[in-house]
């Protein structure tokens, strides 16, 4: 139904021409049954054929209906069925064409009903008390006739309108809620970015740091040289990997954040923390790690957990019971949260299933853990809750 809506609107004139030939064809029929000559005829195509327009040139449509209404009660041409087109024109000028054009519309409409009236239904001859009354009662009828084409005419200028206004504030809230998104997008990237500085700003201290150590203690000790070069290599290796994933970021102009950065090792006190903002959540390690993450990779993990308790204390209602599970495989960690609240049909847009639908929060997590070639996914549970599934792979060297 709103594609018939729609295909309406777009092809106005096709319609209007349409409904102009169909009135054409029954109008002009009807005259030439009732023996009207070819003036009728002519007059009614002219009275008809501009409705083709009445809604794409409404006011040039207008004036020639206006202008063969006048010439027809000057020539006494009698009304026809086609005169029809004067309420169809005083309705298209209320609801398409500016004000002075409606109003100017209707007060001619009014008038040409008095000129009506007084020319076809009254006689200078006749009975004054006999003719009044009937005259009286046509002039009202006439002007009820043009006051409700125009009342309903402006309606519907109120209502397009209105509809046109919903539609230019429905297209600035997009716009503005997509730069709101391009500018959070840009803050996490920047955050990340300035967190992944201070880890390679320490790795390239511990690098410096063990060079100068070797270089002094190889002069009394050799053997100590390829413990610290070993220790380097490491540690450069870890450095390299993590300015890899920093040339994808997109870095602001702020100065480092110097705050020691938290890991896996710093979950037990985020959820004391938790805890202790009325949160009842569990907490469980399953499998034993074959290798251990970067410091990058336990820095994205902690905030996954983070920020998915952080939801359940926004979104998940009154005593809401979380559960945080950290389970080593063989390819890596997997970070599981789940909660038993309302879940996403309280909030959908803050805890929408990625990638679309998800929050700025949501987007951050998965930001993170794409730059450690993980996954991220976010929906409702089947039982209710939500639940939050993350996977970031060992990183290979």
């Amino acid at each position: 139904m709103h594609s018939i809506y729609d295909w309406f609107r777009r092809h106005r004139f096709a319609v209007d021409f349409t409904a102009m030939a169909v009135l054409w064809l029954l109008f002009v029929g009807l005259g030439t049954a009732g023996g009207a000559g070819l003036r009728g005829v002519a007059f009614d195509t002219v009275l008809l054929a501009p409705l083709a327009w009445r809604r794409t040139r409404t006011v040039p449509s207008g004036v020639v209906i206006a202008a063969a209404c006048i010439v027809q009660w000057s020539l006494s041409v009698p009304p026809s069925p086609a005169n029809v087109a004067v309420p169809l024109t005083v309705y298209a000028l209320a609801a398409y064409a500016p004000r002075w054009a409606s109003l100017g519309g209707l007060v001619l409409a009014l008038g040409g009903g008095v000129m009506l009236v007084t020319r076809y239904f009254t006689t200078v001859t006749g009975e004054p008390v006999a003719s009044l009354p009937i005259s009286f009662v046509l002039l009202v009828l006439v002007w009820v006739l043009v006051l409700f084409s125009w009342t309903a005419g402006d309606l519907t200028r109120t209502k397009r309108l209105r509809e046109q206004a919903l539609e230019d504030r429905a297209h600035r809230l997009e716009i503005e809620q997509q730069q709101e998104r391009e500018l959070a997008a840009g803050d996490e990237r920047a955050h990340i970015a300035r967190e992944m500085h201070d880890i390679v700003a320490h790795s390239l201290s511990v690098i410096i740091t063990q060079a100068d150590g070797a270089r002094y203690a190889a002069a009394a000790d050799p053997a100590v040289a390829p413990a610290a070069l070993a220790t380097i290599a490491d540690t450069g290796r870890t450095s390299l990997r993590e300015m890899r994933r920093l040339l994808g970021v997109l870095r602001g102009d702020e100065a480092a954040s110097t705050r020691p950065l938290p890991g896996l090792g710093d979950l037990d006190e985020l959820l004391l923390g938790t805890r202790a903002a009325g949160l009842t959540v569990s907490y469980a390690v399953t499998g034993e790690p074959r290798r251990t993450l970067p410091a990058g990779a336990e820095l994205t993990a902690y905030r996954v957990v983070q920020e998915s308790l952080t939801n359940v204390i926004k979104h998940g209602g009154p005593k809401v019971v979380a559960s945080v599970v950290l389970d080593w495989t063989g390819r890596g960690l997997q970070i599981t949260v789940t909660d038993d609240g309302r879940g996403a049909a309280a909030s959908t847009i803050t805890r929408g299933t990625l990638p679309s639908g998800g929050g700025n929060g949501l987007r951050g997590m998965a930001e993170r853990v794409k730059l450690y070639d993980g996954t991220l996914d976010a929906k409702p549970r089947a039982g209710g809750g939500f639940v939050v599934l993350a996977f970031i792979p060992y990183t290979e060297t």
